[in-house]
């Protein structure tokens, strides 16, 4: 007798409480799942239900039982699932971190939403070193920050993000709804690490409006700004001690896409489609309208870790 089989069968009875709407749901006739309910009544030596023509109820054995059983169930559906993944196509994808973890979350459940016959295996890496990793064959695809220098790279769709201010609440310019880049004089500025391309962009744009940091600090964290010591870039964020408020004129603007070396797998394809839709309905991203320039180099995306 297969018995996980047989236990799947007594789990679906015992959830419907009714050998008819089971047998739908296991997709057999009635009569054979009887059938097999009382051949595993006979296997255990119990009665695992009291049946009637009115109703059909579990017995104190048959209720010890189903926990056991779905358990069971679970662990052999489990044991399945990581055989298969060995044998499905692996795409590794390179993220960068500040994109932060319910954002990368998303992009893998719909990545394997869509598609389901691969398996995703993300790596969480700045623009620079994707490119490297994409450059040697390390990477299938990489989502990545504009600008980077990337020799032999093909890209997907360049979205773009309008960044505003974040402040301390008791930063003066927080009472106001919009802020001008040359508001800012006289204060310091934290960054993402690690992403020069966009460093140089943005402080290239600072000080075109007007903006020139007291100091810049490198950081992951928006601790700096809740002390009021500095000031920071990113999306909307609503975190108690700060404010986030827009620039006027929207003067930055930070793009990222996905990557690719060489012609595009259907798996990469796919991966760059669901980065589209999920980073615009997520993150606020729009389409830029402008093909990547060949010459590209690095810089943050998301929003800063509290």
């Amino acid at each position: 007798m297969d018995l996980v089989r047989h236990l799947r069968y007594f789990t679906v009875v015992a959830e419907e409480l009714h050998f008819g709407n089971a047998a739908v749901r296991l997709g057999m006739a009635q009569p054979p799942l009887s059938q097999r309910i009382r051949r595993l009544e006979e296997e255990l030596g119990v009665r695992l239900f009291d049946r009637s023509s009115r109703q059909v109820r579990l017995t104190e054995p048959g209720r010890l039982l189903l926990a056991e059983a779905r358990e069971i169930v679970a662990r052999v559906d489990r044991l399945r699932d990581l055989a298969g993944q060995g044998e499905r196509e692996v795409l590794r994808v390179g993220v960068t971190p500040d994109l932060g973890s319910a954002l990368i979350a998303a992009l893998i459940a719909g990545f394997r939403d869509r598609a389901p016959d691969v398996r995703p295996a993300p790596a969480e890496m700045w623009s620079a070193d994707q490119v490297i990793a994409l450059t040697d064959g390390t990477l299938d695809v990489g989502l990545l920050r504009h600008p980077v220098t990337a020799p032999g790279l093909s890209f997907g769709p360049v979205l773009v993000q309008r960044p505003g201010v974040v402040l301390a609440e008791t930063d003066p310019l927080a009472a106001m709804s919009s802020v001008h880049l040359a508001d800012l004089a006289g204060r310091q500025l934290v960054l993402f690490p690690r992403e020069p391309g966009l460093h140089e962009e943005t402080l290239a744009e600072c000080r075109h409006h007007g903006f020139v940091p007291e100091k810049v600090h490198e950081a992951q964290t928006l601790g700096l700004v809740l002390a009021g010591t500095a000031v920071a870039f990113g999306p909307r964020v609503e975190l108690p001690g700060l404010r986030w408020r827009p620039l006027l004129g929207s003067p930055l603007a930070w793009r990222i896409s996905t990557a690719w070396r060489g012609a595009a797998a259907d798996a990469a394809v796919a991966f760059g489609a669901v980065a589209v839709g999920v980073l615009k309905e997520n993150a606020g991203m729009t389409d830029d309208g402008v093909a990547p320039a060949r010459r590209v180099r690095a810089r943050p995306a998301s929003g800063f870790l509290a």
